[in-house]
């Protein structure tokens, strides 16, 4: 046998042998246990809503509104999200007359009564939040800027609570208020309180 062909087979031979190794190689690789678990997680945000239906059942409204006159009604603020909410009051009043009665009317908001909470506001003898003038802007119950105020109402998620609101035409109350006209604007401010001292 020449050199020729003894170099031949000796590459021929290593090449079978590297295949082989190879193949083997390749089996023994598939040959490993494995496991692989997966789990779901899913993600629900809150929500903060107030009643709108609820609010506005509000009605301060009474014509023809003399010195000494009054009108109370109850409102029910709900929080219909999941989440905790705080709130608050402002009132914005107009004078389309410009006569200015809204700086002779009196506004009071107090907490449902403590005699007769059954029926609301009856008594009117629950924790006084707000008592003064309506004037153009008054923030009556809290502030509606971000985070924690003083005075702020604060609801659970799907829970409410009933405040009382009273008008009122004082009895000292001038000619030079007659046959005028104001007209509020109250608007109900709610946010989160989580993650938001």
């Amino acid at each position: 046998m020449n050199q020729i062909t003894q170099g031949r087979n000796r590459l021929l031979g290593l090449a079978v042998g590297l295949t082989l190794m190879g193949t083997f190689s390749a089996a023994m690789s598939l040959a490993v246990f494995t496991d692989q678990e997966t789990v779901d997680a899913t993600f629900s945000s809150g929500s903060i809503v107030l009643d709108d239906v609820k609010i506005d059942g509000l009605t301060l409204s009474i014509s023809p509104l003399m010195p000494g006159d009054s009108i109370t009604d109850d409102v029910v603020v709900e929080n219909d999200g999941a989440a905790q909410l705080r709130y608050s009051i402002a009132t914005a009043t107009t004078n389309p007359d410009t006569k200015l009665l809204r700086d002779a009317l009196n506004l009071t908001v107090k907490t449902i009564d403590v005699t007769t909470p059954g029926t609301p506001c009856d008594n009117f003898d629950g924790t006084t939040l707000y008592t003064g003038l309506l004037g153009a802007s008054t923030a009556a119950v809290g502030s509606p800027a971000a985070g924690a105020q003083a005075g702020d109402r604060t609801l659970a998620g799907l829970t409410n609570e009933t405040l009382c609101f009273r008008l009122l035409l004082p009895l000292a109350t001038g000619n030079a208020y007659a046959a005028a006209t104001a007209v509020t604007t109250f608007t109900f401010d709610a946010e989160q309180t989580a993650n938001n001292p």
